[in-house]
């Protein structure tokens, strides 16, 4: 909730509900523009009378939604909600609409607490209005759990009675579901707000097992090195420490992870033509480069401390895929933000629709890490965390999977030679984006024209290059020559673009290694987001030559 002040009023019969974008938010001022031109006020006051009827609650919590849902937007949200503010006063994707609604819920709250006098039923209507939302958001979201029964948990079930032994709270057991793997799933039936786990401070892999370990003394004086760094070389030798009070945690873990940063040589080859391939390969050279600094130096000035046997390419990389895909940024009571591994959350996998969304500051009252639910969670059904608004690229670098269904952050950044433009003067909406991108045109609701399920603020960069900056969305005949030429360039690039992905032999499908299967996955989407820009290129241009058709008759 960084991005967003809740402020609550009240006196006598009324209540007064600010939620106000923090200005110390990144996107402040792109937010700020966008608020304003859906006719947002950033800094107006809702108003509650105990008076209110449902008909006037329901408009009220609307209007907090509109509000927070901007509020929630990252940047690829921004992005494409300029292509057509009116669906910004409307339902934008499940988890920004689950970030609105609780933004919302955490508001009244504050506001039934620090209310001055006795009458806070019409606050409890509102809550009440909220979380009826939030249910049914969940109810229309749920995903079906098919339990692998076949499948030993033994260690698993090790490492969660460890950890409830050193006072883990869970309502969590962890089973293998199809198609996913381990996962963590509901004992009971949960609500939101329900704590689904919670975990002692004293069982986080924190900074502070290092500095408690023989290797500190020489790592701190190694020029350079950051405190992740030291954890994952700490990991790399505790894992063969069968003293370490983290032994379950370690007996538990995956000999191998199975990620982009994994990727044998057929797999590489299988993404040629796309950018994840640049971004496994740079991921990967930024690891070896990483490692030479650190070894043989290392274990030749202090092989007892850091055997040669345990400090292999090999097992550095296992240590970096162990920490790129179970860490977790926490926030500790003290202000300081560490990097951890959290022993039992780490079953958590990662949806588009999570259940579980606030998480990751430490409760100094309990000195825990709670994980509340945002939406309920059926016994019996897989819990769902979400690591955050990610690309399916970044996923399968980092984590070795791809999301279900389609995914909003599946972006494609775009560096066409576009002409610089000074839009200094220019206070529209569309006008101060420096970075370009698109992602599949399905997703978008407007594909009339000079829309036509494309990004709007790459389409006004192309027609400011272009000189229409006199009413460029009238159809005068220079303005849809100049949308013709548009459109007809962007369909040349995207089907050059869909042309380097090499059509993948599906043969000898099933016979397939892990890392092929997942490299042609991902190709298959990307293929399938360009395609759709050259359908809506040419569905455009039919537009566009209609209406030219009618200024020459």
């Amino acid at each position: 909730m960084e991005n967003v002040e809740h402020v609550t009023y009240d006196h006598d019969d009324r209540h007064s509900l600010l939620l106000k974008l923090s200005e110390n938010d990144p996107l402040f001022d792109k937010k700020k523009k966008l608020l304003q031109v859906v006719g947002i006020s950033p800094d107006e006051r809702i108003h509650l009378k105990a008076s209110y009827t449902a008909a006037k609650l329901s408009s009220v919590l609307g209007l907090l939604l509109q509000k927070a849902r901007i509020i929630y937007f990252n940047e690829v949200d921004l992005y494409f909600a300029a292509s057509d503010v009116g669906q910004l006063l409307k339902f934008h994707n499940p988890r920004n609409e689950l970030e609105a609604l609780h933004s919302v819920m955490l508001l009244i709250d504050n506001s039934i607490l620090s209310s001055k006098h006795s009458r806070v039923d019409v606050l409890q209507d509102l809550r009440d209005m909220t979380l009826d939302k939030i249910n049914a958001l969940g109810n229309n979201i749920r995903e079906d759990t098919i339990i692998v029964e076949n499948v030993s948990c033994d260690r698993e079930t090790c490492l969660l009675q460890w950890g409830e032994s050193e006072g883990v709270k869970t309502k969590l057991d962890i089973a293998y579901v199809e198609g996913a793997g381990r996962g963590a799933i509901a004992r009971e039936n949960l609500k939101a707000g329900d704590i689904a786990l919670e975990i002692p401070v004293t069982v986080i892999i924190s900074e502070e097992v290092v500095h408690k370990s023989d290797m500190f003394p020489i790592l701190e004086n190694f020029e350079g090195i950051t405190s992740e760094t030291m954890l994952l070389l700490w990991s790399m030798k505790e894992k063969h420490n069968r003293d370490s009070k983290f032994k379950f945690f370690f007996d538990a873990l995956p000999e191998v992870f199975n990620t982009g940063l994994s990727f044998g040589v057929d797999a590489l080859l299988e993404l040629d033509g796309t950018l994840l391939l640049e971004e496994i390969v740079q991921a990967k050279e930024h690891l070896r480069s990483q490692y030479d600094e650190l070894f043989p130096a290392l274990y030749h000035d202090h092989p007892d401390i850091f055997p040669p046997d345990l400090y292999t390419w090999e097992h550095f990389l296992w240590a970096c895929e162990l920490w790129y895909s179970n860490s977790m940024k926490i926030l500790f009571p003290d202000g300081r933000f560490q990097t951890c591994l959290v022993p039992v959350a780490g079953f958590l996998n990662h949806s588009i629709n999570p259940h579980i969304m606030q998480y990751g500051k430490v409760d100094s009252n309990t000195n825990s890490l709670k994980f509340p639910l945002s939406r309920p969670c059926n016994a019996g059904e897989q819990c769902f965390l979400s690591y955050g608004k990610l690309s399916s690229s970044h996923l399968i670098t980092f984590y070795g999977f791809s999301t279900q269904g389609d995914n909003p952050y599946d972006v494609v950044p775009i560096d066409l030679d576009l002409p610089d433009i000074d839009d200094s003067e220019n206070g529209s909406l569309m006008s101060d984006w420096t970075s370009h991108m698109v992602r599949g045109t399905w997703l978008s609701k407007n594909h009339e024209i000079f829309h036509y399920g494309l990004p709007s603020p790459l389409l006004d960069h192309f027609r400011r290059a272009q000189g229409s900056t006199v009413q460029p969305k009238s159809t005068t005949q220079e303005n849809l020559a100049i949308e013709l030429e548009i459109l007809l360039v962007l369909c040349s690039t995207f089907e050059d673009m869909m042309q380097a992905i090499c059509d993948t032999d599906d043969d000898d499908r099933e016979n397939r290694s892990w890392d092929v299967k997942l490299a042609s996955k991902f190709k298959k989407s990307q293929k399938k987001i360009f395609s759709s820009i050259v359908t809506s290129c040419k569905a455009g241009c039919k537009l566009v030559e209609n209406e030219l058709c009618k200024c020459t008759t």
